[in-house]
């Protein structure tokens, strides 16, 4: 009965790990593709377009890809001015950053800030989803290594650029500029670039409102950009 009962524990344990390497090798050959083609779309995206057509069928998501060197230097600095001050220099983690997260996080009481990087956040947009879990967040970390490993900077800046989100129905750069500012990615000044930027933490929230605290933290990015470098 013993030997039963660890025999049938040990093909358990095994095929939780076959699957779990299943599913990396999946994570890692979509990496693999997408390094010279681009995503069509992505988890997040998906999960967008359920939820808008539960309400109406006909609902679509505004999303046209663009290359990186359509899209503004303005918006690519205040991007990474906004959400990873760090991300020319780290592997994928800024630790400094995980760090202050933790202390605001334990000053609170709860957990709101984050830390993550735009590669972080890259990763759970293209495969997880807003869940937040300790699950979650390791699955985020190991695709963040694959990117990491597989991909340059540019390639990781051009993608997050291409799908993130700006609203409810709005994905990537040149759908955000062409919804908010009525221009191209390309044409984006600095100032409508910093308040895109500022939305990316919440954007369906913010789309519906920018009030003076977007405004302020707006400007503080703006006075950031001219120093920050892109890849």
């Amino acid at each position: 009965m013993k030997k039963r009962v660890l025999r049938w524990l040990w093909r358990s344990l095994a095929l939780v790990f076959a699957l779990a390497l299943g599913a990396q090798l999946w994570f890692f050959a979509h990496l693999v593709f997408w390094r010279s083609h681009n995503p069509s779309e992505t988890r997040f995206m998906r999960l967008a377009e359920a939820g808008l057509q539960a309400k109406n069928p006909k609902a679509k998501l505004a999303h046209t890809w663009i290359p990186y060197e359509k899209i503004s230097i303005h918006l690519k600095r205040a991007v990474i001015a906004a959400e990873d001050s760090h991300f020319l220099e780290h592997d994928g983690f800024d630790w400094d950053g995980i760090e202050a997260a933790l202390e605001k996080n334990l000053a609170r009481g709860k957990t709101r800030a984050g830390g993550s990087t735009i590669t972080q956040q890259l990763a759970k947009n293209l495969f997880l989803s807003p869940s937040r879990s300790y699950l979650r967040k390791s699955q985020e970390a190991v695709i963040a290594l694959m990117i990491e490993a597989l991909w340059d900077k540019r390639r990781i800046l051009e993608v997050y650029l291409n799908t993130a989100q700006w609203g409810e129905n709005i994905f990537g750069a040149e759908a955000a500029a062409r919804r908010y500012y009525r221009v191209s990615a390309a044409r984006l000044g600095p100032a409508e670039s910093a308040r895109l930027a500022v939305m990316l933490p919440n954007p369906r929230r913010y789309s519906r409102s920018f009030g003076p605290f977007l405004q302020s933290r707006a400007q503080r990015i703006l006075s950031y950009m001219p120093g920050t470098q892109v890849p």
